[in-house]
């Protein structure tokens, strides 16, 4: 059963396959249908949603829009189904959760088990994704909660958490930086390090720290995976910089070979970790549950 209004449905397949004639062959109507629908939402809105080509439509800047909110009341209404067909809204069992590599490490997984403990018949999605994505996700509604970091105001989503984040070198066990309670950008850079690359938003605030310091920096290993980076520094290739709150941990400073030293520059105060969820959106009793799990664990583990 389809509770959209048939025009934002053809609108969604459209959008889904970038053609008329694909979108009418799968939902099993005629493609003049599907044309007069889509004609009407878009003389109902004012604007184009797509645009046109000789071998298939594209969508306009407000039919990505456009796109993010029929998404979302997608699913919505499949999740409303469920709830009135099974009349167990509240006993809902997954949740979909989008996260940044760090954040998979051990904030997310951790929280998982924590509440698996309570409600061992929830299941758990959890997509690792860069932070742009995390935040689409949950925007378009394809994640109930999305752990993630941020520079700058956020459009969109409910934030239901914001701390700064700490960051941190990853040297190894032994190594002479190991027992200092705090080091600068110079310290870091005296050695050779793996940093992520500059299109993260650690990156961009390490670039400007070490612009403003006066330091020239050329990395001996650039990576956005955690794996290898952990990798580099455990095998005594250098230093790495990590600024998730996932891989800071809770107190367990050398169960992976490394030891963590924060990293004491303003430029960093600048970048937020946080939960989102999306505005506007009911949760399901347990994603809203998880959520608010996601928030303590957060601000429990903001201080490296």
């Amino acid at each position: 059963m389809q509770l959209l209004p048939v025009n934002l449905a053809y609108f969604l397949e459209v959008a889904r396959t970038g053609s008329v004639t694909e979108a009418a062959n799968a939902l099993s109507v005629a493609p003049s249908a599907i044309s007069r629908q889509i004609a009407k939402l878009e003389s109902g809105i004012g604007v184009p949603l797509f645009a046109r080509h000789p071998r298939g439509m594209t969508l306009t800047e407000a039919g990505s829009r456009l796109l993010a909110h029929a998404r979302r009341t997608q699913t919505e209404s499949t999740a409303l189904l469920e709830e009135l067909r099974t009349g167990r809204g509240a006993q809902a069992r997954s949740v979909a959760v989008a996260c940044s590599e760090g954040f998979a490490r051990r904030l997310v997984p951790r929280t998982v088990a924590g509440f698996r403990r309570e409600h061992p018949g929830m299941t758990f999605r959890v997509d690792v994704v860069d932070r742009q994505e995390a935040t689409r996700r949950v925007v378009e509604g394809l994640a109930d909660v999305a752990v993630t970091y941020t520079m700058g105001p956020q459009h969109d989503v409910r934030v239901e958490c914001a701390v700064v984040v700490p960051v941190a070198a990853i040297v190894p066990l032994g190594h002479e930086l190991a027992g200092r309670d705090r080091i600068g950008l110079a310290d870091l850079c005296a050695y050779p390090l793996a940093l992520a690359s500059p299109g993260t938003s650690q990156r961009e605030l390490f670039d400007i720290g070490a612009q403003l310091e006066g330091i020239t920096v050329r990395p001996a290993l650039v990576c956005d995976s955690l794996g290898p980076q952990y990798e580099f520094v455990r095998a005594g290739g250098g230093l790495a910089l990590v600024g998730d709150l996932g891989d800071l941990g809770d107190g367990e400073r050398d169960t992976e070979g490394v030891a963590y030293v924060p990293v004491d520059h303003p430029v960093f105060r600048q970048r937020e970790a946080q939960v989102q969820t999306a505005t506007g959106r009911r949760l399901s009793w347990p994603a809203a549950q998880f959520t608010e799990l996601l928030v303590e664990a957060l601000r429990r583990d903001r201080s490296p």
